[in-house]
């Protein structure tokens, strides 16, 4: 060691004289001799090295268990969803302030401390689809910075989801734009009930897996139970040919709670003038003597549902039901909703009720998506399987 230093210092002509070099020489002599003695009359160097060690040592902890390392949080957008959720896994939603400010912006603080914690956001984007939009993001944007482990949105009502392709020029395609806005912000999951296009899963990166859940089991659960149908020939319809899937689906699960009986498929084409103007139905299938069960994932202005139930009665069906995941319920939909060929409706609470509703009375039906959505949360949070939720066996 002494020797290398010397030569290194030779090299670069540190010595000017002598009597310089030899009193340098000397003084490295001696540092490097009590460091060498040091080291072997001093044992507890190493001690002390291990002995900080342990005290600083991070052991990793076991698998979180579910109720101590998650949060729930809800948005504006469907506070009595988000609370039934919370009922049923027995968990108490996490403490947010969201508001207003005085030029419409909104302002958020999460007030609970979610650092290292999952948090689980249920935030449907239904109307007013750009505020509740804005909120998630800003939601989500806020639990990054926070240094939260691992987001996970709830998005009950995927909104732009019928913007999923590109149907005419210089068009956006807004559904995947939504997708990469909640991509950017940092969401690290996505669950969601009905989309209305698969598709839309594929929007997303890998990196951020969608779940989408269905609502049919909701539904098949509460026909199965009621004994005042007594279904007998059923006829499961889509109301156009992108739903076919759809009903074919829902048909099968049909099949599956009422043991024994052989139910039917038909179709509904339509041909449109305009978004939201039905230019002709053709029904594709007979439904002659049948109840009728029609299918969709949502219900906005309830024109093609109104138009379809018409068509099926003029076609001889005995009874119209319809089944719809999301109730938009915009502009004259009471109005058709109102229609005498529709005898029973059914939705889901994805998206909040409105006060109109109270004029349909027995007419309408509206069921809750909490426990499928509570099993789902549960099981991701837990790493089960999600997909299991819908095996139906008899």
């Amino acid at each position: 060691m002494f020797t290398k230093l010397f030569s290194s210092f030779r090299q670069f002509n540190i010595f000017r004289n002598n009597a310089k070099q030899l009193m340098l020489v000397g003084l490295l002599s001696t540092i490097c001799y009590r460091q060498r003695l040091s080291l072997q009359v001093n044992p507890n160097i190493k001690q002390y090295g291990d002995k900080l060690n342990r005290a600083f040592k991070r052991t990793l902890q076991p698998e979180d268990d579910f109720y101590k390392n998650t949060i729930i949080l809800s948005g504006t957008s469907n506070k009595e969803l988000a609370e039934e959720i919370a009922e049923y896994l027995n968990i108490k939603l996490g403490s947010v302030k969201i508001g207003r400010f005085a030029d419409g912006e909104c302002q958020i603080q999460v007030l609970d401390n979610i650092r290292g914690k999952d948090v689980f956001i249920i935030q449907s984007t239904s109307p007013p689809v750009n505020d509740n939009l804005m909120e998630l993001l800003l939601l989500v944007s806020a639990l990054r910075r926070a240094s939260a482990r691992k987001i996970i949105v709830v998005v009950p009502y995927y909104g732009y989801a019928r913007q999923d392709r590109k149907c005419a020029p210089r068009v956006p395609i807004s559904a995947a734009d939504v997708a990469r806005l909640l991509e950017t912000v940092g969401v690290d999951r996505l669950i969601s009930v009905d989309l209305h296009c698969g598709q839309i899963q594929g929007f997303f990166g890998p990196r951020v897996p969608v779940d989408n859940l269905e609502a049919n089991l909701v539904a098949q659960n509460y026909l199965s139970l009621q004994k005042k149908y007594e279904f007998k020939d059923v006829a499961v319809v889509s109301p156009d040919a992108g739903g076919v899937y759809r009903a074919k689906k829902f048909q099968e699960q049909f099949d599956q709670h009422h043991p024994g009986m052989q139910s039917h498929l038909a179709m509904i084409i339509k041909q449109r003038e305009g978004p939201g103007k039905i230019a002709q139905m053709n029904l594709v299938g007979s439904v002659k003597g049948k109840d009728c069960i029609i299918v969709d994932d949502m219900i906005d202005t309830a024109g093609t549902l109104s138009e379809a139930a018409k068509v099926l009665k003029e076609q001889g069906a005995n009874r119209v039901f319809a089944f719809a995941t999301h109730a938009l319920f915009s502009g004259k939909a009471f109005t058709n909703l109102s229609s005498p060929s529709l005898d029973q409706i059914i939705v889901t609470n994805t998206i909040p009720p409105k006060t109109q509703e109270e004029v349909l009375g027995d007419k309408i039906c509206r069921l809750s998506v909490a426990p499928l959505l509570a099993e789902a949360i549960y099981r991701v949070q837990k790493k089960e399987s999600v997909s299991t939720l819908f095996d139906i066996k008899h």
